[in-house]
């Protein structure tokens, strides 16, 4: 055995105290974070998901297990016909939004991973658009648009293909109460972007010398699709389509905004009026939880398991064909499509915010237009308040994703700590779990605390959680929710950081003096800035424009969030809608400028960041 150098040897033996020391103090904090970190995540992510299953087979009046809420004839909610159609409407929505997606953004993923084409560069980043308005707020230009005397009725009774006086066209009749189809699609176009990123990224990491292997053996462009591609991008499509079919079968906002009722998000939320005598609604949430896992896992059984490992990714360079002529219009004109329908929602919000008042009905365009309803969006007594709401809650929830987010991608990549993955796990079960489940959970957690608190020392300060009665107070559980639900983002952002950079200076950081703290503080976060920015950005913007915490937690209009707001707006007379769209272009303005700065700051790895 070689042995080392008299001084190196002398060293270790006379600094070894010093040196068991040090470590041991490291292993202490990292111990001791990763305690708080786990205390934290299981109080306030396993603890409302677990009240809320157990809330669903407790009986309201002897507090003995029960099964009388799902299964009850006449009472349970799988024996409701009413309760069993929201299941099934919810599903179908869920399921073909995602099949929209992955129709649409497959070949689009495709053409831009493989093909260069005029105009690629500018077309593609606006991909992203449909991001910056959630499908809550662009119900309202849908709804200006399609309506019976909004802009293509007009414009059809124009061109003279229907009666100009008459009603028009109800595009929201039909099956499912005519609401099925609006919400489906405003779903789809809001939501594609997330399965791109992730096919993109995806189709950015395979090995180009197995496409050339497989060309060279005689296989055509559609078996070397098949047969090659497909198989190793299964896992990255995957991991977008379980975002899309999560988020579309619980999301509340939109089918709230054209009034489809029979849809179990919306059930939900009706049902909390009376949630402190009424378990039902424990149940409703319960049987949405159970879909939601039983889809991921059997998705990922028959989808997420056919992954194929590679020996190199992306190492070879590969000639990047150039299509010309018709085709490359043809891709060019396929993006554009996709993109300008997208991106009429957003054109019905920006009309309809500058439309005055009463001047666009029966016409294409509005009558008149006006700057008023923006300077009302910033002085109406209720929209004024929800921003500065929403900019506190918001700028709250950064502050501890950050701190929580880093913490955990350090103790996971950086230390080896036993127990890391455990937190990464359970850093990214929100985006799994519906955010529905998690806000419902919240009040449920309110509601525990509150009960168990009444007639103890407790109980004054059990007020701050309060959701429910007459003082409800939602800030510390709307800033926890807000942030338990986006950590993700600030973990994969950060995970991701680390991960490109070297350890070597916190090595050398350590070994000069520094504790822990000092070494993070120093070292690790000027050389991850820019991927905790982009994080950051995005936790700010979407907690900003988050619509399930906050239309379930937020009951008074003191506490309102801009997403509350533009709800309540909507719902009054007057010039309640305009103020509304209003709203949400400032909102499309705000999530515009994180997007594209957190795009900038990640590229291609944005995408790994929408993914479970």
């Amino acid at each position: 055995m070689t042995r080392l150098p008299p001084a190196i040897e002398n060293h270790r033996v006379v600094g070894a105290r010093p040196w068991r020391r040090a470590a041991w103090r490291r292993g202490l904090w990292c111990y001791g974070l990763f305690t708080l970190i786990l205390v934290v995540l299981l109080l306030f992510l396993i603890g409302p998901i677990a009240l809320t299953v157990g809330g669903g087979f407790v009986d309201e009046a002897t507090g003995a297990f029960t099964t009388k809420y799902f299964l009850a004839e006449g009472f349970g909610v799988l024996r409701d016909p009413q309760y069993q159609q929201g299941l099934i409407n919810a599903l179908l929505i869920a399921t073909c939004t995602t099949v929209i997606c992955l129709t649409v953004t497959l070949p689009m993923a495709l053409i831009a991973a493989r093909y260069d084409f005029f105009g690629k560069t500018a077309i593609t980043s606006l991909v992203l658009v449909p991001l910056i308005l959630p499908p809550f707020v662009g119900a309202i230009g849908v709804q200006a648009i399609l309506g019976r005397f909004g802009m293509v009725n007009s414009l059809l009774g124009r061109l003279g293909f229907i009666d100009p006086a008459g009603p028009g066209i109800d595009f929201f009749g039909g099956a499912l109460g005519g609401r099925f189809v609006p919400v489906v699609i405003m779903e789809a176009l809001h939501l594609y972007p997330i399965l791109y990123l992730n096919t993109v990224a995806a189709l950015s990491n395979l090995d180009p010398s197995l496409d050339e292997a497989a060309r060279n053996l005689g296989a055509g462009r559609w078996t070397r699709f098949w047969r090659c591609t497909l198989p190793l991008i299964v896992p990255g499509i995957f991991a977008g389509a379980t975002i899309v079919f999560i988020w579309s079968f619980t999301e509340l906002g939109t089918p709230l905004m054209f009034e489809f009722k029979t849809v179990t998000p919306v059930q939900v939320f009706y049902g909390l009026t009376d949630i402190e005598s009424n378990p039902r609604p424990f149940a409703l949430v319960v049987v949405m939880l159970v879909v939601a896992v039983a889809c991921y896992v059997l998705g990922k059984w028959a989808l997420g398991g056919r992954a194929y490992a590679m020996q190199n990714k992306a190492t070879a360079a590969t000639y990047t064909p150039r299509l010309r002529g018709w085709r490359g219009l043809v891709a060019f004109g396929f993006f554009a499509a996709v993109i300008a329908l997208a991106v009429l929602p957003h054109l019905g919000v920006v009309l309809s915010s500058v439309a005055a008042d009463g001047t666009w009905y029966r016409s294409v365009l509005p009558g008149r237009f006006t700057a008023d309803h923006y300077l009302n969006a910033l002085t109406h007594e209720l929209a004024l308040p929800s921003i500065l709401n929403s900019l506190v809650y918001a700028g709250l929830a950064v502050i501890l994703c950050v701190a929580m987010g880093l913490a955990i991608s350090y103790l996971n990549v950086r230390t080896k700590i036993r127990g890391g993955g455990l937190l990464d796990t359970l850093a990214m079960l929100p985006l799994a779990v519906p955010g529905l489940v998690m806000a419902f959970g919240y009040v449920a957690l309110s509601l525990w605390i509150q009960r168990h608190a009444a007639g103890t020392w407790f109980e004054s300060a059990a007020g701050w959680v309060a959701v429910r009665g007459q003082n409800p107070n939602p800030l510390v559980l709307l800033v926890i929710a807000y942030t338990i639900r986006r950590l993700p983002y600030i973990v994969r952002a950060a995970s991701a950081g680390l991960e490109q950079t070297s350890g070597d200076l916190e090595e050398a950081s350590r070994n000069l003096g520094a504790g822990p703290a000092t070494t993070v503080r120093r070292v690790v976060v000027p050389l991850i800035l820019a991927n905790l920015v982009a994080g950051a950005v995005l936790v700010f913007s979407f907690a900003m424009l988050e619509v399930s915490d906050s239309l379930i937690l937020a009951s008074k209009q003191e506490h309102y969030p801009i997403t509350k707001a533009i709800w309540e707006l909507f719902n009054r007379l007057g010039d309640g809608p305009a103020i509304a769209s209003a709203m949400g272009v400032w909102a499309m303005v705000l999530l515009t400028v994180t997007l594209v700065g957190a795009s900038v700051m990640m590229g291609k790895k944005l995408g790994a960041i929408f993914r479970v």
